[in-house]
């Protein structure tokens, strides 16, 4: 891990921060990209010291995310490695809020298709040449749990996640003769983020009682399975969807 170069999108805040301090916790070297979050972003980088570098870019423009990648590597003196497609397009964990059948519009799908699947195949293309000179990397994207268990109208944001599992897979296979794995982790509802922050307490409680742990997942939970997939000991592991969330869903 202490040689990897990880680039977190959104990493500033919510889940993003927790996945940072976990790469950061093992030794790694670590890009914390944002968009709005500077502050945050910079406080964190300050925190770690010549470990970290705070990077502004929206990972939706393909130019922006290639010119974050160079700068990364110039810093550092060394490629990125191991991305970690965490940045979420403006979205509120708070079904009674979100548009149902009636009011789902093709721009909801849209904005979430931008922020999900394009931003991943804007960092992905930004830092396969690095991968592929060093014959290593580590791409990890953050899915869902609602692809199994679509118990709230998040029709938008849970399409997008959907391609992106997809495009997870046949990464995974055009990318393995190169030594770059690709793989996904699906939460559920975490508790708590600045995402999930708007979900009622009493959904928390539910899926707290259906889950066998009887308890809702932590960022910071979720961030160790993501160290799982950049570490040597899932060599032998892409094209996965590992669900992390204490049980509720399987498979």
């Amino acid at each position: 891990m202490r040689d990897q170069i990880v680039l977190v999108t959104g990493g500033a805040r919510g889940l993003g921060a927790h996945l940072v301090q976990a790469f950061l916790g093992e030794g790694a070297r670590v890009v914390i990209n944002y968009l709005g979050s500077a502050g945050a972003a910079s406080d964190a980088a300050d925190q770690a010291g010549e470990r970290a570098i705070a990077l502004r870019a929206d990972v939706r423009d393909p130019a922006q995310v290639a010119a974050l990648v160079e700068q990364a590597g110039t810093h550092f003196g060394a490629p990125v490695t191991t991305v970690v497609n965490n940045a979420l397009a403006d979205f509120s964990f708070n079904g009674d809020a979100r548009p149902n059948a009636e009011q789902l519009r093709w721009q909801h799908l849209s904005a979430q298709f931008e922020g999900t699947v394009r931003a991943a195949l804007n960092t992905v293309q930004a830092a396969l040449p690095g991968m592929r000179a060093a014959g290593f990397g580590r791409i990890i994207n953050v899915g869902t749990n609602l692809f199994q268990n679509p118990v709230v109208p998040y029709h938008d944001y849970t399409a997008a996640k959907a391609a992106l599992l997809s495009l997870t897979r046949t990464l995974s296979h055009d990318l393995g003769p190169h030594g770059v794995t690709v793989n996904m982790i699906s939460g559920g509802l975490l508790r708590t983020t600045d995402a999930s922050a708007a979900t009622p307490e009493a959904v928390f409680d539910v899926i707290a009682a259906g889950t066998p742990l009887r308890r809702v997942t932590t960022p910071a939970e979720f961030a160790d399975a993501a160290l799982f997939f950049a570490s040597p000991w899932s060599r032998a592991v892409t094209g996965q969807n590992l669900i992390v969330d204490g049980g509720l869903v399987k498979g």
